[in-house]
């Protein structure tokens, strides 16, 4: 008697499954790297950190992925042609942690926050399955639009120049930098009258900045925006699929030729080089900043649950509880191993789950060959190198896609929400992309509250969050609906 294989489990020819798995690689390889090219130059670490945060990051995306599509005990795996990648849900609060503290003191905050939620998410994904009811579409498609938005922020300033450091849109006076330097050595001198400089004391930016807006860059980000809409308009298939991935490649093309990109970093780098915990910067566990992240990860795992339904739907191999549990288990043990070798919170890739609809090939170690490309891609530090040392104009240009991108995910999300006979509807999303709002157009608003609460309320991600449930709870109750969820999350797959 011979058993039928199901389309999931079947193992192709390894030519076949590898060129299929690097495709998957290809189509999430963009999106991946742009998390820990953001935190890590918001914690303005050296450069040969942001390459290391690179390399790990693509390293354990593809350990994660080889537990999620092979399972992994009883305890984690969902077994379904799954890859892994660190979410940008999360990267609004972590960008807010940074700012608030830089250096290896905030790496250290963030990853014992990725830690913790990392435990935390473990332990109550199987309560976690069962709150679909709490985050119908019109609660997740309104949070994914806030992230997108909120992200918007980053690829601007990547085109432009980062709203502080060496292109902030204003210096100090070089005259007055001249004129304190000198007071300051004639304040410490012997028998002067000057007083000493009160601790603190600084030249406030009050001229304009001439690398802020530079037109040489808003060309370059120009160039690599227009070979991503070019490639997507008239490209077919797997080559429209990576067009984001081409047009960083252009614009690296092109910067490198202008002499932009400096090559000394990537000469110097390893060609081999093993990842290994706690490089960067050794874990801190703050209790509100890991229930922060722990808010995030609630976020990613019940869109993960969405993920899921929807690639049970499309591949026709059913799941059940225990199945979804292990899945969204595999999340929080994703996050727990990211903390430890200094990376970030992860989901599943909702564009790779919309290429299984487009090849057509469902097979889970198509994925499997994928996590091993990534695993050797994390594996060799002048890749990361390379990456590290695009110019921010290269990834302004793509940043406005990705970001945008992860925004109309929401946006279409939320077009499977019937605003026509549920008015209230309409009011939730109003109000929580309002709320979502203020810490981007109002970023002091939180300087009379509890500094107990800031890293709470510093995100509008969270807080859209928040406000999205309890609205949603107030006007429409605790209904579930399990196949509006998964038509929402098809919605999110789409291309």
């Amino acid at each position: 008697m011979q058993t039928t294989v199901h389309p999931v489990d079947e193992k192709l020819p390894l030519g076949r499954v590898t060129a299929l798995g690097l495709q998957h690689v290809l189509v999430m390889y963009a999106g991946a790297v742009a998390v820990p090219l953001i935190v890590g130059r918001a914690l303005n670490l050296p450069p040969e950190q942001v390459a290391m945060l690179i390399s790990a990051d693509l390293f354990v995306c593809g350990l994660v992925t080889l537990i999620q599509a092979m399972g992994c005990t009883q305890w984690f795996g969902i077994k379904l042609p799954v890859m892994m990648g660190v979410t940008f849900a999360a990267v609004g609060p972590m960008v807010s942690m940074a700012q608030s503290t830089g250096g290896h003191a905030g790496a250290g905050l963030i990853f014992g926050s990725v830690i913790g939620a990392g435990v935390v998410s473990i332990l109550i994904a199987p309560v976690v399955s069962r709150l679909l009811r709490f985050f119908p579409p019109v609660v997740t498609g309104t949070i994914i639009t806030v992230i997108g938005i909120s992200l918007m922020r980053v690829g601007i300033n990547w085109i432009f120049g980062n709203p502080v450091g060496p292109t902030a849109p204003s210096v100090p006076n070089p005259e007055h930098l001249k004129w304190l330097t000198e007071a300051q050595a004639m304040a410490g001198a012997p028998g002067t009258s000057l007083p000493p400089v009160p601790k603190g004391f600084a030249v406030v930016p009050t001229i304009p900045n001439p690398k802020y807006a530079d037109l040489t860059g808003i060309g370059i980000s120009a160039i690599v925006l227009l070979t991503i809409l070019f490639v997507a308009r008239f490209g077919k298939g797997f080559l429209a699929n990576i067009s984001v991935l081409l047009g960083i490649v252009v614009g690296g093309v092109i910067t490198a030729a202008m002499g932009l990109m400096d090559f000394h970093k990537v000469a110097n780098a390893q060609w081999f080089n093993l990842v290994l915990p706690f490089e960067i910067a050794a874990p801190v566990f703050d209790p509100v900043l890991i229930l922060t992240m722990t808010l995030v990860m609630v976020v990613v795992m019940i869109e993960s649950t969405g993920m899921f339904l929807a690639l049970s739907d499309m591949t026709g191999k059913p799941i059940n509880q225990d199945e979804l549990t292990r899945g969204l288990r595999t999340d929080g043990l994703g996050t727990l191993i990211g903390g430890i070798f200094n990376t970030f919170p992860y989901t599943s890739f909702s564009q790779n789950v919309g290429l299984v609809a487009v090849t057509g090939v469902k097979s889970r170690w198509v994925c499997v060959a994928g996590g091993a490309i990534l695993i050797l891609l994390g594996l060799l530090p002048k890749m990361a190198m390379l990456i590290e040392s695009l110019p921010t104009v290269v990834l302004g240009g793509a940043g406005l896609v990705m970001f945008g991108m992860v925004a109309a995910t929401g946006i279409r999300i939320l077009s499977t929400v019937d605003f026509i006979r549920n008015r209230n509807n309409a009011m939730i999303v109003a109000v929580s992309i309002g709320v979502g709002m203020i810490p981007l157009v109002a970023p002091n608003f939180r300087q009379w509250m509890p500094h107990a609460i800031h890293p709470l309320i510093e995100s509008g991600i969270l807080l859209a969050s928040i406000a999205a449930v309890l609205l949603n709870v107030f006007f429409n109750g605790a209904r579930g609906d399990t196949q509006a969820v998964i038509n929402a999350a098809r919605q999110a797959d789409a291309h």
